[in-house]
């Protein structure tokens, strides 16, 4: 056993020495590549900024309504009698004069010609009693007839002369009447499709039981029609009253509008009629602007969005619309110090205006304010700032590289 433990021993101390060595060198390693870490943190984010635009801006209110005709009217006859002709196309333009309808007109040329005759015949009868009077002014001064028979005389002369104006004027009713059976357009506008055949009988007249031919409604000018509530109306009276182009009674405020296919305001028109009350059931006032149509694009019926000045004009700084962020309700936007640093103040937005957002409080005309990067920025955090011009219209992009900020 002795001789065992002496034979073992020197191997121990061997393997010990063999295991301080590797530990010793493991050691060695992890210290050289410590000290090839990299010393702090990653470089700061990489943003744009720009300091905010100084304009005059315009608030404005946005309406949705419809457009309306100037002139509608309904195309009914003022006779009566079997239509005889349809001379225009379903959905044409028309003129004012142009030919619509023709009525049978015999039974009207016979009624005109009837009424000429009795118009002769009275005439010849007024002659006859024009003279027989003349007789008796002489015969009652020779005392050959008596007063009342020439009393009688003059009655009959009197009544002659009726009976020549009423001839006259049953002639020319029956010429009205005659003149009524062709049906022309009063307005220029587009007609409708035909209500009835040819060979239909129509009703004319006066009563509510006419027969409804076709209907026209003018295309140009047109106007639209929208209503606002009752406190953009007391805001825009006030403001009126203070000189301001708004929306008010008088005529002549501008009035941009965009179809439901269109993404800018690019029709101009003017305001051109408020309402006198405000509606009970709905707490609205009507409000209507007139618009030029010559291509015939507005159709009534149509609707469309308008755009309604709603302030005096002020001062604004306008940033790009990217440049805001959202916490909750509130908006916000990024600042950049001097000293690199990023940092949030809340803003109140107003219009957009050429792409940029217009800022009415929270920012000052020297800011840096992100406009590119917001999302890689958080409050108190350094960054690397790249400066580019904020311009009406031109969106945020690449800038031209500029002289970084501090980081340090």
């Amino acid at each position: 056993m002795n001789g065992f433990r002496s034979a073992k021993s020197p191997e121990i101390p061997a393997t010990l020495r063999r295991l301080s060595v590797a530990l010793a060198l493991a050691t060695l390693v992890v210290s050289c590549g410590e000290s090839q870490k990299p010393a702090g943190g990653p470089p700061p984010p990489a943003v744009t900024i720009a300091k905010p635009v100084k304009q005059t801006v315009v608030d404005h209110d946005e309406y949705v309504g419809r457009f309306i005709a100037v002139d509608s009217v309904e195309v009914r006859a003022r006779v009566s009698g079997y239509l005889e002709g349809v001379h225009f196309k379903d959905g044409q333009m028309v003129k004012q004069g142009d030919l619509l309808f023709t009525i049978d007109k015999r039974p009207f040329r016979n009624a005109v010609d009837q009424a000429r005759a009795n118009l002769v015949q009275a005439k010849s009868n007024l002659a006859y009693t024009e003279s027989d009077l003349a007789r008796g002014q002489q015969l009652v001064r020779d005392k050959t007839i008596t007063e009342q028979t020439f009393e009688q005389r003059s009655q009959a002369f009197r009544n002659s002369q009726a009976a020549v104006s009423n001839a006259e004027a049953a002639v020319r009713q029956a010429e009205l009447d005659l003149e009524f059976t062709e049906l022309r357009a009063p307005i220029n506008g587009r007609i409708g499709d035909r209500r009835v055949s040819p060979g239909n009988l129509v009703t004319g007249g006066a009563g509510g039981n006419t027969t409804l031919l076709a209907t026209i409604v003018s295309l140009d000018p047109i106007r639209f029609e929208f209503t606002f509530d009752e406190a953009s109306y007391l805001r825009y009276e006030r403001l009126a009253k203070s000189g301001s182009d708004v929306a008010s009674r008088n005529a002549g405020v501008p009035v941009a509008l965009k179809l439901i296919d269109e993404r800018d305001f690019i029709h101009s028109g003017r305001m051109d009629f408020i309402d006198n009350v405000i509606d009970r059931s709905t707490g609205t006032i009507r409000g209507r602007a007139v618009f030029d149509n010559s291509n015939g694009v507005f159709t009534p019926g149509m609707f469309a969005r308008a755009q309604v000045p709603g302030s005096a004009s002020y001062q604004a700084l306008l940033v790009p619309d990217v440049a805001i962020g959202s916490e909750q309700v509130r908006k916000y936007v990024m600042v950049v110090d001097g000293e690199g640093t990023a940092r949030q103040k809340y803003v109140t937005l107003g219009q957009l205006v050429g792409g940029l957002r217009a800022i009415k409080d929270g920012i000052a005309p020297d800011d840096r304010v992100i406009v590119n990067g917001l999302a890689r920025v958080r409050p108190g955090q350094k960054v690397n700032a790249q400066e580019q011009q904020a311009e009406p219209g031109k969106p945020a992009g690449n800038a031209a590289p500029a002289s970084p900020a501090k980081t340090d």
